[in-house]
């Protein structure tokens, strides 16, 4: 394979390192390299991988194995490899095949897919970073990896960071590796920018001569200039240009202090719940949901918010309508645009006027004044920010809905309009929807 420059100084740096890049420049290639060449020169070592999900710590972990599993048929070839006896069954053979290559090979046992022992000790695990890392904290470690860092909470780093010192002082290791798009400016992935103690990299899209110049420049024209920046320059982003501020999410977060929401434990019967709906349209991956509870201040508690894959609109009517016998949403307002209100009209069939379309663009009727107008998607923004402001959203701690928020970002444009825009944005629009519900009483909101 031949080496990127930065990526043979990754592999070769003696100590910790901190990589903010553009997307697809070979981080993790080059990580895993790293790591499988660390287990091997340090018997008995430790090392654990996370990521704000298992399933982006398994890419890690898959790069990893991919070159341990070269060394350990190179250890096989070169006791002889196993050559079939013809006097055996081939059921035989392969049984006698595993023997000798559990005797000759480097793997201790089979790994799995969050663990491999290697016979000279050294031990890998990969894990979700979860939202506290208070069920990381058993593990002593000797090298600690950390992919998509910018997106793994502050608390989770400050509670594995001990867990290096021992290594630290006693074999001069605890070495630490961060790996990350930016994600706006602030916490530990940010702040090791400005430590001496890492060995730093930034490495942009731009530079990577495996990805065609032709492909960056029609990214360049689909998305704004501060999401190119962030998403293929590796640019860490004015946190004035977030249209939710972190430390005004986080003050809702802790005003909410609580980060378990459970329906069988918690849901109050009798009580007023809303439910936010962003669809997956073309393009996008996920449809979001994003559930509020009033309470007797109407104050709007939001009590969870999640993701959901499923491509097909029909089966996520459906399991809303699940939801709807569960919970007897008051409301429930849906993004209804771009689609010719297909999803939403389909709701609507199934659950009648309690079902909300906000695309966007439709009339809002002010029952007072009959005044007509148009509810603008600065307007659910706008809504939703001012009532954070009022101290008026109290919020689960959720990193989906922490993440999402913090990668709204605005621009004002020639003609006065505001966007706003977000690489994540699908819980974000589910939220904003659903925090329509402390104007509902006041408004007759028609759906297309």
């Amino acid at each position: 394979m031949i080496w990127d420059k930065w990526q043979l100084e990754v592999i070769e740096y003696q100590g910790s390192v901190t990589i903010r890049k553009g997307r697809q420049v070979g981080g993790s290639t080059a990580i895993g390299r790293k790591s499988s060449k660390l287990m091997l020169k340090y018997p008995g070592s430790r090392s654990l991988m996370i990521a704000p999900a298992q399933r982006q710590s398994s890419e890690l972990y898959i790069k990893t194995m991919s070159w341990l599993e070269i060394k350990h048929h190179e250890a096989i070839e070169a006791a002889g490899g196993y050559k079939d006896d013809p006097e055996v069954s081939t059921r035989g053979n392969m049984v006698l095949r595993r023997v000798f290559e559990q005797k000759h090979g480097i793997f201790e046992e089979q790994p799995t897919k969050t663990i491999v022992k290697l016979k000279n000790g050294s031990i890998l695990y990969s894990l979700p970073a979860g939202k506290t890392g208070v069920f990381l904290r058993s593990f002593a470690l000797d090298f600690l990896y950390i992919d998509e860092a910018a997106y793994v909470p502050d608390a989770v780093y400050n509670a594995l960071k001990p867990m290096l010192l021992v290594s630290k002082k006693k074999n001069g290791l605890g070495w630490e590796v961060f790996l990350s798009t930016p994600f706006g400016k602030g916490g530990f992935f940010y702040n090791s920018f400005t430590d001496e103690d890492y060995k730093q990299f930034h490495i942009s899209s731009e530079d990577c001569e495996r990805i065609d110049k032709k492909d960056l420049r029609k990214e360049e024209k689909k998305i704004t200039k501060m999401q190119y920046a962030q998403e293929y320059l590796g640019e860490f982003i004015d946190e004035f240009q977030q249209y939710f501020p972190t430390a005004l999410i986080k003050e809702c977060m802790k005003k909410g202090n609580f980060i378990r929401w459970n329906y069988k434990e918690h849901y109050k019967k009798g009580g007023n719940y809303y439910l936010g709906v962003d669809y997956a349209g073309p393009g996008k991956d996920d449809n979001a949901f994003v559930i509020g509870e009033m309470q007797g201040n109407n104050d709007l508690r939001i009590v969870t918010a999640w993701e959901d894959s499923e491509p097909n609109t029909v089966k996520i009517n459906y399991k809303i309508v699940a939801l709807e016998k569960e919970y007897n949403f008051r409301k429930i307002f849906v993004d209804s645009g771009g689609f010719g209100c297909g999803p939403s009209d389909a709701l609507i069939e199934l659950l009648g006027r309690k079902v909300i379309g906000l695309n966007n663009a439709k009339k809002t009727i002010d029952k007072n004044t009959e005044r007509s107008n148009k509810i603008l998607k600065e307007d659910l923004y706008s809504n939703a920010k001012v009532l954070m402001e009022q101290g008026k959203i109290p919020m689960i701690d959720n990193l989906g809905l922490l993440n999402s928020l913090r990668c709204m970002t605005f621009e004002h444009k020639e003609e006065g309009r505001l966007k706003i825009t977000g690489i994540k944005s699908h819980i974000a629009e589910a939220f904003v929807r659903v925090c329509w519900a402390v104007k509902e009483k006041g408004l007759n909101i028609y759906c297309c």
